[in-house]
């Protein structure tokens, strides 16, 4: 099936994040909701005074109109979205949440519209990561990096964005690291670890403008319209499976769904090797947790588990308690 007809029949999953001063982020988000609720859309919005972040899900009308409502407010005129397909919702619901960070780093005063790295397009980006003087830092968390990454990318070994920091004053100084080149997901985290580090004295600093997501979606055009011209295609630097916020748990390098599946326990994503292990019960532990739980915790993810597969056996599905993480990037 040709491309195109394959975007046709699918669900569109929009990505989209803006730091922009939002005073009224809290009135905001009534608007918001109430019109992804008209438009049937299923996701997660982030807001808050620095901004907002987010990934909504739904047809090619309901999401070309939500982007342009958004638009019209002069704050995100400009906002920048990455999109994908896929053919089953990958949500469960509408989620528009309140939060002090749209993506949590916790160093007051942070702000990338006051300060921040150069920006780099997909099309200077490979040559960028491919300078051996370059310290190219995937900025994302452990079990991220892990599923997959961009060549030459270390990672900075945290379990949440919070660490980020700490990192940074642990294993970096300005005189070893004089190039620094930072990606993520969506291009959020990276943006703002670029203010935190240009706070600490480094000079030379970029970020992949709109993340992995942006790349695999700019990387995969360019190729379809140089195969088109029979020309050489570009080159993609990406090695393995992207993680992402919701019910697909990552996309590879065409941004079609990967092969992973995520335990509810702990949020992990799985391989098939890890989903054959004995130390995996589906929707209850995995070999990343088990013998982590608690007794009462058991207790919930076995009940948990034990109403889906009754909702299975009446061909419901059941919406409790969802296996998307409790965040975006």
């Amino acid at each position: 099936m040709k491309h195109n007809e394959i975007e046709s029949q699918k669900i569109v999953v929009a990505a989209l994040y803006k730091f922009v001063r939002l005073p009224d982020f809290r009135e905001l988000r009534e608007k918001l909701a109430q019109f992804c609720d008209k438009q049937s859309l299923k996701g997660t919005l982030l807001l808050a005074e620095e901004g907002i972040n987010g990934t909504v899900a739904g047809d090619r009308e309901d999401i070309d109109s939500f982007l342009c409502f958004l638009r019209q407010d002069p704050r995100f005129s400009d906002l920048e979205h990455k999109e994908s397909y896929v053919y089953e919702m990958p949500f469960y619901r509408m989620k528009v949440r309140l939060k002090k960070e749209i993506v949590t780093m916790g160093i007051p005063g942070t702000d990338p519209n006051q300060l921040s790295g150069s920006k780099v397009d997909y099309k200077q980006w490979n040559e960028l990561i491919s300078d051996p003087e370059v310290f190219v830092i995937d900025t994302r968390n452990e079990y991220e990096y892990e599923i997959g990454t961009f060549k030459n990318a270390i990672s900075p070994h945290t379990k949440t964005f919070r660490e980020f920091p700490e990192f940074v004053n642990r294993e970096m100084n300005t005189k070893k690291h004089k190039k620094v080149a930072m990606f993520c997901t969506g291009g959020i985290r990276c943006e703002k670890a670029t203010n935190y580090l240009m706070t600490k004295g480094f000079e030379a600093v970029y970020h992949l403008n709109g993340g992995i997501l942006k790349y695999l979606e700019e990387v995969r055009k360019e190729a379809r319209n140089e195969a088109r011209k029979e020309d050489c295609q570009e080159e993609n630097l990406w090695e393995g499976d992207c993680f992402v916020f919701d019910g697909r748990v990552a996309v590879d390098k065409n941004l079609e769904q990967g092969n992973y599946e995520q335990c509810f326990a702990c949020r992990m994503p799985l391989s098939k090797e890890e989903l054959q292990s004995d130390k995996y019960e589906k929707g209850i532990s995995c070999p990343h947790c088990i013998g982590s739980l608690t007794d009462e915790k058991y207790m919930r993810v076995s009940e948990r588990q034990r109403q889906v597969e009754l909702a299975e056996n009446r061909q419901q599905k059941h919406i409790g308690l969802s296996q998307q993480p409790g965040k975006v990037d």
